[in-house]
């Protein structure tokens, strides 16, 4: 392993590693990260209760500006629409969106705004957008705002935790790992605090929340400025074309997004009909009559993985001293098959509940099963894009990493619409195989990705 001053590339900052054996610069990129997250998921906790349960019934949804051609539109391509389904849709787009954008902010970054100039444009950009949901007609507008911020800043911020090490520091594992974490960070808090304002005080309140947590997020990132990867020149990354290699390596790792998106189906349906069933669906009662609030669950969903995280950290570097660690390609399919198991928990407790409410301890282990996938599968297909992608287009395939939340969202959102004709039980079935799927696709295509992605691992983990 190299030194931090030593294993800095080029456009990484020329500083020892001084925090829990890492650059300073990652923690400010963290806990920027963290901020950003909790306004992304403050918005996410109550997005779809909110849909249902405000904004798009009669005597309100008229009031938004340009509702009637997305209306149409939306029933021009599925068809008429419950109200469910509907307020699916839209959050399946919505989300899809906002994972598709960062593909082409990525570019922005590498080839016209600069990195850090992207971030902080994305970061105001998404502000506005949060503070702009107080207002019921500027709901178009507001989300528009959030999907161009998001789309700039994800990408950019993400490709930098990378620019801080060279591709054969094994730290990089790790230091993604760190970057997910703080992700689950903000994840956690948001649904306790913007999930609760939203509820109970308003939703205005838990919008503005959000807001103030994207704030926070610029503060904390122009603090750390000095501690960030240096810029790469733009001229340089126009001087710098595709070899043939280089294009079979994105090849590779656009096949491998795109697998990835159906893990992203079932993590994203969490955010959108799972909080409906658990509205409607589970016995959320706990003591004295109280019930948890649907929200919490959201917080829940990040916590499991903070739990975990040490653990399975810990496991990884027991396997590596007895040589028995997974590679990248192996833990990414663990992670479909946690995925799998999660969705078959759901529905085992829908069956197991017969004419009852379904007992509030199956969507708990659901969501420790969850986590545990989401650790094998998302921070290690993130390492792996860092690190192998072309230098010219880093960013750009960083960003690209994204489109496989982009799949999982908008085709989460095509398959809620089977949610009341399906009923729970098939639907958390229905998922069940989608993750598995996804799973086998990557054990039967290992060899493949394998000997292109091997060039980059050959100094790292493994790809196979």
């Amino acid at each position: 392993m190299q030194s931090g001053k030593a294993a800095a590339q080029k456009d990484g900052p020329v500083e020892a590693s001084d925090v829990f054996g890492h650059p300073r610069g990652l923690m400010f990129i963290a806990f920027t990260e963290a901020w950003e997250r909790f306004s992304f998921y403050g918005m996410q906790a109550l997005l779809m209760l909110y849909l249902t349960g405000y904004l798009l019934k009669p005597g309100i949804v008229e009031t938004v500006h340009g509702f009637p051609v997305l209306q149409q539109g939306l029933e021009a391509i599925f068809g008429e629409l419950s109200l469910q389904a509907a307020a699916s849709q839209i959050f399946g787009i919505y989300v899809g969106l906002i994972y598709l954008a960062p593909l082409v902010g990525g570019y922005l970054g590498d080839n016209l705004l600069g990195r850090r100039r992207a971030v902080l444009i994305g970061a105001f950009a998404m502000a506005a957008g949060h503070f702009l949901m107080a207002f019921e007609s500027a709901f178009l507008m507001a989300i528009a705002l959030l999907i161009i911020g998001s789309g700039l800043l994800k990408g950019n911020l993400a490709a930098q935790v990378g620019a801080l090490y060279d591709t054969s520091d094994r730290r990089r594992d790790g230091a993604y790992t760190v970057y997910v974490t703080a992700i689950n960070v903000g994840a956690f808090i948001a649904p306790l605090v913007c999930g609760t304002l939203g509820e109970f005080y308003g939703w205005h309140y838990g919008f503005g929340a959000a807001g103030v947590g994207m704030l926070v997020s610029i503060v904390i990132y122009l603090a750390g400025t000095r501690h960030l990867p240096k810029e790469v020149p733009i001229s340089k990354s126009k001087r710098l074309p595709l070899s043939s290699s280089d294009f079979s390596k994105v090849l590779a790792l656009s096949f491998l997004v795109a697998v990835t998106a159906l893990f992203w189906t079932v993590q994203t349906q969490v955010w959108n009909v799972y909080p409906l069933w658990l509205r409607d669906d589970v016995d959320r009662s706990v003591w004295a009559g109280a019930a948890v609030p649907v929200t919490w669950f959201q917080s829940l969903d990040a916590f499991a993985v903070l739990a975990l995280a040490p653990l399975t950290i810990y496991l990884w570097r027991r396997q590596t001293t007895r040589g028995t660690e997974p590679s990248d390609l192996s833990k990414i399919a663990l992670g479909g098959a946690f995925f799998a198991i999660a969705c078959i928990a759901l529905a085992l407790g829908q069956l197991a509940s017969a004419t009852e409410k379904v007992n509030i301890v199956w969507p708990v282990l659901f969501h420790f099963i969850l986590g545990a996938g989401y650790l094998y599968f998302a921070p290690v297909t993130l390492s792996v894009i860092s690190r192998s992608a072309p230098p010219s287009t880093n960013s750009m395939m960083v960003g690209a990493y994204y489109l496989g939340i982009f799949g999982g969202g908008a085709f989460s959102g095509w398959v809620a619409r089977f949610y009341e004709p399906l009923q729970p039980t098939a639907f958390w079935l229905l998922h069940a195989g989608i993750a598995a799927s996804g799973a086998l696709i990557i054990v039967a295509s290992r060899k493949w990705l394998a000997a292109i992605l091997s060039q980059s691992a050959a100094n790292g983990h493994p790809a196979a």
